[in-house]
């Protein structure tokens, strides 16, 4: 017993000893490791600034601050690890992150999509910082395309943190990709109003609004046949193609539509269903030629309608024609010349 207690005493005065002839390498590890990790920064810090006054480049000023960045500190690791372990070379560094990296892979397949799908979005650029993006749901203003997911602000104030696989393999409207940006909306006038009189009323009201681009031109063109209403599209141009820009321009050309249609008596109606009973009481009813609505005429001669009167008067005459042939008696009439008798 004793014995083992020795054995196992030696053991750990060897540990201690050889922890305190590394204690100097570790802490020179440690400080080259801080070294390296701090002009890894300053690397990053320095690529981000040279692209910072150019828009186009500053995405890629990011990929490449951040793949500086890491490469950096993984060679300061390299190093400190050699310091702390003299005996460890670089060919058993290189197998043993290949190991690591399959398993680090397989636990953390998502992330890894998402950073490759973050660096992909950064070198493609699909759409830019301060872009406004309309993806699924969402609609706002991209404010940070980090590797691992896009951060948008929307109009209403609120953040939406995005992974970058679903931006890469999923469809993304870009508003502000061009410079120019088209608006349209649907104005309904009534069926009795001239079409060419409410199209030009309409042209001149946009052309009236201030911030409407002269060219490429408006036009408004007829897009429905509606059950109430004949609906133009009217259709424009504006710059810059901002959210808050669009729907104030949008606000001031509806509002001139609105005030030009009405005050030259241009009808806008609202929804309205009529109902029409076919009851055959009237002289028009079920004469498909003098009936406007309600029943197609077709090829043949419209038949021709019957009132209340006519349907009893034929009644009759079917009732009597049966009495004669057959020579029946209706109930009402068998009992009269009993009465005589």
């Amino acid at each position: 017993m004793n014995s083992e207690i020795s054995t196992v005493w030696g053991k750990i005065q060897a540990m201690a000893n050889d922890s305190i002839v590394l204690l100097p390498n570790i802490g020179l590890a440690i400080v080259v490791f801080a070294i390296f990790f701090f002009i890894a920064r300053i690397l990053k810090r320095l690529v981000k600034n040279l692209t910072r006054s150019h828009r186009q480049a500053r995405n890629l000023g990011m990929v490449l601050g951040r793949l500086v960045q890491g490469a950096t500190v993984l060679m300061g690791l390299f190093i400190s690890l050699s310091i702390v372990i003299p005996s460890l070379k670089a060919s058993d560094l290189v197998q043993l992150l290949g190991i690591s990296g399959v398993a680090i892979g397989f636990a953390f397949r998502d992330i890894l999509q998402n950073f490759l799908a973050g660096i992909l979005i950064l070198l493609t650029e699909p759409f830019q910082i301060d872009d406004q993006i309309v993806f699924k749901n969402f609609e706002g203003t991209v404010e940070q395309i980090q590797t691992r997911a896009t951060t948008i602000r929307t109009y209403d104030g609120r953040r939406i943190v995005i992974p970058n696989s679903e931006l890469f393999t999923n469809s993304v409207t870009v508003n502000t990709a061009f410079e120019h940006r088209r608006l349209e909306y649907d104005i309904g006038i009534g069926y009795g109003d001239d079409i060419d009189t409410a199209r030009a009323l309409i042209l001149e009201a946009i052309h009236d609004t201030n911030g409407v681009l002269e060219s490429p031109a408006a036009d408004a063109i007829v897009v429905d046949l509606a059950d109430s209403t004949v609906n133009i599209r009217a259709r424009w141009w504006v710059e810059p193609p901002r959210r808050a820009d669009v729907l104030d321009l949008q606000d001031r050309v509806l509002t001139n539509i609105k005030n030009k249609l009405t005050a030259s008596g241009i009808d806008l109606p609202f929804p309205t269903q009529q109902i029409l009973f076919h009851d055959q009481t009237e002289a028009s009813d079920g004469n498909r030629a003098q009936q406007r609505e309600g029943w197609p005429a077709g090829k043949g001669a419209p038949p021709q309608s019957r009132s209340i009167s006519q349907a009893l008067r034929q009644l009759a005459e079917t009732r009597a024609e049966s009495i004669e042939h057959n020579g029946e008696v209706p109930d009402h009439q068998d009992a009269a010349p009993r009465s005589k008798a």
